[in-house]
């Protein structure tokens, strides 16, 4: 019964979440509706909580609010090694993702193995918008017709529509940070003075 009430309190707790998530990005509901396929008048209850929150419904809405389903229900964090983000390694390229955002900016550390000799880089483009600085090693980028090489705590920042490569500037290893927006979002904090 105690497993009941938890899950209760949890998937009650829903509706305010998604209402404030719809507010912090100055969403109605109609561009919601709109952009879920969710009925206004569905995302009304659910918001309300006169509507029980299911699988259907929040898979569409954590991806437009760009939140995982374990933030939109605000599951805790157990600890357990299977629901945590594990590295994956392309190419030699060990990427370790920071976030589990949908749709929105993502993080990772990149760590790359030293080079044996002088690469050939293969440019690439996509969509998007990316941020990466250094932490350890020399990073070679290559971005349209510019060859860098970026120290630790250098940093670069472009758009993926331009043809891009990197690699380790040499024999060691190289860490990095990245921060990417797959939609073309800048990395940047927007600060404004306190108001008194």
């Amino acid at each position: 019964m105690a497993q009941d009430d938890d899950l209760d309190r949890t998937l009650g707790a829903v509706g305010a979440r998604l209402r404030a998530l719809r507010r912090q990005r100055n969403v109605t509901l109609a561009e919601l509706s709109r952009t879920t396929g969710i009925s206004v008048s569905t995302l009304s209850r659910l918001e309300s909580g006169d509507r029980r929150p299911t699988l259907e419904l929040l898979l569409p809405l954590a991806k437009a609010h760009g939140v995982t389903l374990d933030e939109l229900v605000d599951a805790p964090v157990t600890g357990d090694p299977r629901i945590h983000l594990r590295p994956v390694t392309r190419h030699g390229m060990t990427m370790l993702p920071l976030t589990r955002r949908v749709g929105g900016i993502q993080a990772f550390k990149l760590i790359i193995p030293g080079s044996t000799g002088p690469a050939e880089p293969q440019l690439q483009t996509h969509e998007g918008y990316d941020w990466l600085y250094v932490l350890n090693g020399r990073l070679r980028l290559v971005l349209g017709e510019h060859d860098l090489v970026l120290e630790p705590g250098e940093a670069a920042e472009f758009d993926t529509r331009t043809g891009h490569w990197f690699a380790a500037a040499g024999p060691e290893p190289v860490e990095l940070l990245s921060l990417l927006g797959p939609q073309g979002e800048r990395a940047h904090l927007r600060a404004r003075p306190r108001r008194d």
